[in-house]
């Protein structure tokens, strides 16, 4: 199951959200090189990771471990793409109480293979939308490399643009706005073979 992590229930998983620190900064500033803020040389902690940031966590059934994990941010907050990256879209920024961000989607480095890595990714998915579906998000906007944008479509994600990809730091992004619909969460556990939910919405249960 994806737990969902928000300020109601932090204090009861502090290990597997050090974790996630952990594997973010391994994968995006050892990896990727990213110029992101490192906390105690071990953790990736930026402005956003605040009280108001919701975090969807993918554990190890067995041992309860950390192997994936996405952030989201409301927009009528402080959020990337508002406040850091603007100039990707074209007029204004959407904000609103519907429309929240994803951000720093990642799988553990310690996951054997790329099949383990993508199980992860489609149950994280179909988890975004659930979360949406029940939470009143009507759209999710996004920023990714053009590179994983034929990936995201196959998938089946709905998702509009929302201006022409720029290149920054030497890599291709874009803006996209992802349309939250019923239809994708059936697509998605049709194609993923899921039979069932995936997220678990319990946030006063203990870690």
């Amino acid at each position: 199951m994806i737990r969902v992590v928000d300020a109601s229930n932090r204090g009861n998983y502090r290990q597997v959200l050090d974790a996630m620190h952990a594997d973010r900064k391994t994968l995006f500033v050892d990896r990727l090189k990213w110029n992101v803020p490192v906390v105690d040389g071990r953790f990736e902690i930026d402005a956003f990771d605040t009280e108001h940031a919701v975090y969807l966590i993918a554990t190890q059934p067995e041992t309860g471990e950390h192997i994936g994990s996405v952030r989201l941010l409301p927009t009528t907050r402080p959020h990337l793409l508002g406040d850091i990256f603007p100039m990707l879209v074209e007029g204004d920024v959407p904000r609103g109480e519907e429309i929240w961000e994803i951000t720093r989607l990642c799988t553990a480095p310690t996951l054997a293979d790329w099949e383990a890595h993508n199980a992860v990714r489609e149950r994280l998915a179909t988890a975004l939308i659930e979360y949406a579906l029940t939470m009143g998000i009507n759209h999710y906007t996004m920023m990714t490399h053009m590179a994983f944008l034929s990936q995201l479509l196959s998938v089946g994600w709905d998702v509009e643009p929302l201006g022409l990809p720029q290149e920054l730091d030497g890599q291709m992004l874009g803006a996209l706005k992802v349309n939250v619909l019923p239809s994708t969460l059936q697509l998605f556990r049709r194609k993923f073979d899921l039979r069932g939910p995936v997220l678990r919405l319990d946030l006063s249960e203990q870690g």
